[in-house]
């Protein structure tokens, strides 16, 4: 059912929440996993940068999610890419023809301010395949 899950991760305590989802899900029904983290790009506005915005951070992140896995059997893939959150996980998963995207989701759709500016509400909504949100 799930051939291909893509997990897209941050250094949020949802993501690290959504994990124990995911294993559930790939073991429950052996499917491919991809882990994706996106290095966004800073804005011109933001004085020092995001921590995502480096690609240091963003690969150390990456290979302590797969060592996670790999500690419960679970062979994952990592891809890093550049670019918006939203746009760049909807298009890997377009590329690598998921079948399911699971994330956490930070709760920031529940305010007028969050709903047009959360990252999971624009996944949802561009997405080329189900989105599993754990909240």
């Amino acid at each position: 059912m799930f051939k291909t899950v893509l997990f897209p991760i941050d250094q949020s305590r949802e993501a690290r929440e959504a994990a124990d989802v995911v294993a559930n899900v790939v073991q429950k029904y052996g499917s491919r996993l991809v882990l994706l983290s996106v290095v966004e790009e800073p804005a011109s506005d933001t004085p020092g940068g995001d921590v995502m915005s480096s690609p240091q951070t963003v690969a150390q992140l990456l290979e302590n999610a797969k060592s996670v896995f790999s500690q419960q059997g679970i062979q994952a893939e990592t891809i890093e890419r550049q670019g918006n959150p939203a746009f760049t996980i909807c298009d890997v998963a377009d590329e690598i023809e998921a079948d399911l995207i699971v994330m956490g989701c930070r709760g920031l759709g529940l305010t007028d301010e969050g709903i047009n500016e959360s990252v999971t509400n624009r996944v949802i909504n561009l997405s080329p395949c189900p989105v599993l949100v754990v909240p």
